[in-house]
């Protein structure tokens, strides 16, 4: 299967338009207005050229749809995604783990990946910005904010066996 192919087209004084043609051949279009808003437009699948329906969306609109749109969304364990790159997962502590009876601060996990655990969910408690000495139990729930790659190496800390 071969890449999607966007082209941009630079609009004098508007923007640019990015045009997509999808595996089942229909066409997409955003134009990127200078001011920050978006248009959406879906051609018909009769006549390529012609458009079936228009959406403008401002800045923000855009931004929300594009962070719906991104890779990041298909794990279940994620909670949020920020414009600032930052996201919030939840990574559960394995029963075989080596910090199940372990406490927090042995995994060195802002240390070693910048990312910072906020809570811990247990049962049904939850438990707010955990110290150092707070030991880890098998099943529990940690709520990991950090950039992509931090919140990675603190699943890949946790997940150690």
């Amino acid at each position: 299967m071969s890449a999607p192919r966007l082209r941009a087209t630079p609009l004098p004084g508007i923007g640019v338009q990015y045009d997509l043609v999808t595996r089942d051949q229909r066409h997409l279009s955003v134009v990127a207005h200078r001011d920050g808003a978006r248009t959406v437009n879906v051609y018909r699948a009769d006549d390529p050229e012609s458009c079936a329906q228009s959406l403008r969306l401002t800045g923000s609109e855009a931004g929300a749809l594009i962070d719906a749109l991104r890779p990041s969304h298909h794990s279940a364990s994620l909670l949020y995604t920020s414009d600032l790159g930052l996201v919030a997962e939840r990574i559960e502590v394995a029963t075989a783990s080596r910090w199940n009876g372990r406490v927090l601060g042995d995994t060195r996990m802002r240390t070693e990946t910048g990312a910072s655990v906020v809570a811990v969910l247990r049962r049904a408690e939850a438990i707010p910005s955990p110290t150092p000495d707070f030991r880890l139990a098998g099943a529990d729930i940690v709520i990991v904010v950090g950039t992509r790659e931090g919140v990675d190496a603190a699943a890949a800390i946790l997940g150690r066996e």
